[in-house]
């Protein structure tokens, strides 16, 4: 049996910060309800390889053509090798 020990923190800005020990990642968020739900989907990320690929609309939001990204090389730039 595991044990998993979170600490919740209220930030001077009123945002709640959530931090998983034994995993050591964090998140945050505008309720400590919100805070644990987004490291939840944290641990599941690093833990349980979670998450879905990008919408086309998610990648646009950031101001890139979905379809130049998807013909782009997998190589990382020089300095993230």
């Amino acid at each position: 049996m595991s044990t998993e020990e979170v600490r919740l923190i209220k930030n001077p800005d009123g945002q709640w910060t959530a931090r998983d020990l034994s995993v050591e990642v964090t998140a945050q968020g505008e309720t400590r309800s919100d805070a644990l739900d987004n490291l939840d989907a944290v641990v599941a990320a690093v833990e349980d390889d979670g998450g879905e690929p990008p919408t086309d609309e998610e990648i646009r939001d950031l101001g890139v053509d979905p379809e130049v990204a998807r013909s782009q090389d997998d190589d990382l730039p020089d300095v993230l090798q």
